[in-house]
């Protein structure tokens, strides 16, 4: 049985690292792989034994589904009302040094508030009015999928992966900050520093942002609409730590709030009204990426349950021997795979009797996998948001790009395991 368990999981996971190639969705191969996984299971196990366990599971991804919905609506509703025109705005150097210092930074920050992938979008978006030279853009591109992976990677809110490990109790909000900005921070500034070498001169064409003299919406609004999401977003933790309910708990009270909110702010109106409400945004959302984290997710609970990869850790710990070696490979993978699954697989493998809440396991692998993900531009959801709007092309970003996100990924991780051994 457990063979062909495996069989299944590697032909799922091929299709979904292979989905540009194939032009299959990932979440369709995510969700067919996890279904069969847990057939294959209960055909050869009790029934009444394997439901239980699925239910338990479930239970577990159900928290993590409704916490990424409530976070994506709620950026979905900001981006409705152009809330973060109040940040991009602002930019207007026209150094190419400084715009992308400037750019990186902000992606970092923005990262951890609302997540990599979103932060991309945006910052991809925003790039694409200020640079028409199409080289120099892909540079800047490029340099922001760093930027938004490390931000994402020292945060509880800002990657799927951090999320989910926040949400399984393996780390906790304060000292994963405490313990991975630092690295996190060095496996951007050294990338920038090495890019920024390279670059000289200023940016002779960039555009003028359009005055937008009528708009759906007044800038109080928009004003209005920006702080209160972030606020919400911010206060999730805060809420968690008070009430002790799931993480997800806090993220849909917050969106009830917002929608609320909207809701006010929007009676009066009757044209294109509903382009501004949180039905809108629900429909906006990647419900894919939902699905395919609910696959993926699954396929791997039924690998876990099956004691498979209890194996696997057991194989890791004979061969590696050094947990932070076997941290680092991990990295390493999930610039050629989700690191999605590669968490979950990793949640699975080691215990919290082995390695208990805060251990520093748990706060390497956060590291490793949310920063890793940048050495290839398929690596991460940022990555490939960015390939997507930008049409980067892999071996281009393979010759540019990923040299200088394997430097960076090194030298934090050096930091991070000097700063463990120092206190």
């Amino acid at each position: 049985m457990n063979t062909v368990l495996i069989l299944i999981f590697i032909v799922g996971y091929i299709a979904i690292a292979t989905e540009n190639f194939i032009h299959i969705n990932k979440a369709a191969s995510a969700l067919i792989t996890g279904v069969l996984c847990w057939t294959v299971y209960i055909l050869q196990s009790d029934f009444a034994a394997v439901n239980t366990e699925l239910a338990e599971h479930l239970s577990e991804i159900a928290g993590i589904l409704f916490f990424l919905l409530g976070a994506m609506t709620i950026v979905e509703l900001i981006d409705a009302h152009d809330g973060f025109e109040i940040i991009t705005s602002r930019i207007n150097t026209s150094s190419k040094r400084k715009l992308l210092w400037i750019t990186c930074l902000l992606a970092f920050f923005l990262s951890a508030v609302l997540d990599n992938l979103t932060t991309a979008i945006v910052m991809v978006s925003l790039v694409r009015k200020l640079i028409l030279e199409k080289q120099l853009r892909l540079i800047f591109c490029g340099m922001i999928v760093i930027a938004a992976n490390a931000g994402g990677a020292w945060s509880p809110i800002g990657d799927v992966t951090t999320t989910m490990l926040w949400i399984g109790g393996q780390i906790t909000i304060t000292n994963i900050i405490i313990n991975t900005f630092i690295p996190s921070l060095i496996s951007l500034i050294v990338p920038l520093i090495a890019m920024s070498l390279k670059l000289k001169g200023t940016i002779a064409n960039k555009e003028t942002q359009p005055q937008t003299s009528s708009t759906l919406f007044r800038a109080k609004e928009r004003n209005l609409v920006f702080f209160s999401g972030i606020g919400v977003l911010l206060l999730v933790p805060v809420f968690k730590t008070i009430t002790h309910l799931p993480p997800f708990m806090g993220m849909l009270l917050g969106l009830g709030l917002i929608w609320v909110l909207t809701e006010i702010i929007h009676k009066e109106k009757t044209a294109d009204k509903s382009a501004l409400s949180v039905q809108y945004a629900l429909r906006k959302i990647d419900s894919a990426s939902i699905l395919f984290f609910l696959g993926i997710l699954a396929s791997v609970a039924a690998l876990e349950s099956t004691g498979v990869l209890h194996t696997v850790a057991k194989t890791f710990d004979t061969t590696l021997k050094d947990d932070r070696l076997i941290v680092g490979t991990i990295g390493i993978l999930s610039s050629i795979v989700d690191n999605v699954p590669l968490v979950a697989a990793t949640i699975g493998m080691y215990s919290m009797v082995q390695f208990p809440t805060d251990h520093h396991f748990w706060q390497f692998l956060a590291y490793c996998a949310g920063t890793g993900g940048s050495i290839l531009i398929i690596g991460s959801a940022a990555g490939i948001a960015a390939m997507g709007i930008e049409k980067i092309d892999f071996f281009w970003y393979l010759r540019k790009i990923s040299w200088l996100a394997l430097l960076g990924y090194i030298a934090g991780a050096l930091v991070f395991i000097l700063q463990s051994r120092l206190f």
